[in-house]
């Protein structure tokens, strides 16, 4: 099955200029890879955070959502993680998209123009109606939560 197509509107800023849009890696790929449009390397220490910018700006069609995520090559190998992941690009926002990166690992890590920093999945949204009611169904696990379930079968 193929996916559906979602044509979305994006602005490049003159620091991105250069650099190819977001793109999917495979056919079968759900996320696209977003780019550091960085203008000289910047070091992300053990520990620290830093926003990495794209260079993109975009107008998301309504009732979708974009959703920004690690990497899984730059989490395992360096530690690299997105601290709010996933983040959401809501459909009215028009600012430039900048990647939270945070270094879990124990080494420096340096970002390069170009670098795939993160990825990104459009995704639809559907919006919550609150019913509020005096009591709740039973299920089996009821109000058990934080490790009540267990981690063995």
């Amino acid at each position: 099955m193929t996916a559906p197509i979602v044509s979305v509107a994006v602005r490049r800023l003159p620091h991105a200029a250069d650099l190819p849009l977001p793109g999917y890696a495979t056919a079968g790929a759900a996320g696209m890879d977003l780019l550091a449009a960085v203008t000289e390397p910047m070091v992300v220490v053990a520990g620290a955070r830093v926003l990495v910018p794209t260079g993109l700006c975009i107008a998301l069609p309504p009732g979708y959502e974009l959703q920004v995520r690690p990497r899984s090559g730059l989490a395992l190998k360096h530690g690299i993680t997105l601290p709010n992941s996933p983040g959401t690009i809501d459909e009215d926002y028009r600012g430039e998209i900048g990647i939270i990166l945070l270094n879990t690992g124990d080494a420096p890590l340096t970002i390069e123009r170009g670098m795939r920093i993160a990825q990104a999945v459009l995704a639809p949204v559907v919006r919550a109606a609150w019913q509020e009611v005096e009591t709740l169904d039973e299920t089996t696990r009821s109000s058990g939560g934080f490790g009540s379930t267990g981690v063995s079968p």
